[in-house]
């Protein structure tokens, strides 16, 4: 009985012991692969990956979003980078705070190096304000951006505006008023943000112009920005990411809810059968 309650506890052990043992092994395989980017692009790297699946915590629904954790991070990872080498900032973010965004993008401007940002699959909202401080932003074939509009209260900032501004005075409830008014700080503080961010590279008028369309409510906030309609505006878009980043991206799970997403490894015999002796292949994730 004694040898069934120590093998019942060794059991235990391993299971308990398996998510973090997990966990480490893959973050050294991440912190391999960013080494061996650096090593190839020969710059310094460096990840802010957000996941927008939403998790559960004591049955409370959270998700991962720019914060002051990240920037205060963030902004010490780029002032210990040496003057003279480029930075590669791999976003993947659905936004987050503005003043952290900003201070992000601050902190990528003043870098006297290159600063190229990488998007392989979107960068939204105040990822889109980073993006804007850096010199070149890396998209892939499927890559977006976003408006960066603020929300105030779950509801754009300009729409609030207009909202105000489509009835007399005398009609307009006062909590209306209100969110209006904090409604045009909002907007004017973010399109000031942006033209600071990009006056250097476009000059005042096409920076204001700039800002505007990105900040002014002209689409829903999670419209999805394309490589064409960014370099349309005059961002400083380029079209292809090394593989290696995108073999990065892999490396960072949803670690509680499982995609539905399936599909199995190529058959090298192109479907018509598999060699004898050979396994077939699991599903991969």
């Amino acid at each position: 009985m004694e040898n069934l309650f120590s093998w019942i506890w060794i059991v235990f052990l391993v299971l308990a012991l398996q998510p973090i043992i997990a966990e480490r092994v893959r973050a050294m395989r991440r912190a391999n692969a960013i080494r061996a980017i650096e090593r190839s692009e020969g710059s310094r790297v460096i990840t802010m990956i957000h996941r927008q699946e939403r998790r559960n915590l004591l049955g409370f629904p959270v998700s991962r979003f720019i914060n002051l954790e990240d920037a205060q991070t963030i902004i010490a990872a780029i002032k210990e980078t040496p003057k003279d080498r480029p930075i590669d900032f791999i976003v993947h973010t659905p936004g987050g705070l503005v003043l952290a965004a900003m201070q992000i993008a601050r902190a990528i401007e003043a870098h006297p190096a290159r600063v190229r940002v990488m998007v392989p699959v979107y960068a939204m909202s105040g990822g889109t304000l980073i993006a804007l401080a850096a010199n070149e932003i890396l998209l892939g074939e499927f890559s977006v951006l976003g408006p960066i509009d603020p929300q105030l209260a779950g509801f754009p900032a300009a729409s609030i505006v207009r909202a105000r501004d489509s009835k007399p005075l005398s009609e307009v409830h006062d909590l209306t008023l209100v969110m209006a008014d904090m409604s045009e700080k909002a907007l004017a503080q973010v399109k000031r943000g942006a033209v600071e961010l990009t006056r250097k590279r476009l000059g005042e008028e096409r920076a204001a112009a700039l800002a505007e369309k990105l900040a002014g409510g002209y689409w829903t906030h999670d419209y999805a920005l394309t490589y064409d309609e960014a370099a349309a505006l005059g961002l400083p878009v380029k079209l292809g990411l090394p593989q290696s980043v995108l073999n990065l991206m892999t490396l960072y799970p949803q670690p509680v809810q499982q995609s539905g997403v399936e599909f199995l490894p190529l058959d090298p015999n192109g479907g018509r059968g598999r060699p004898q002796g050979i396994p077939a292949p699991g599903t991969a994730r």
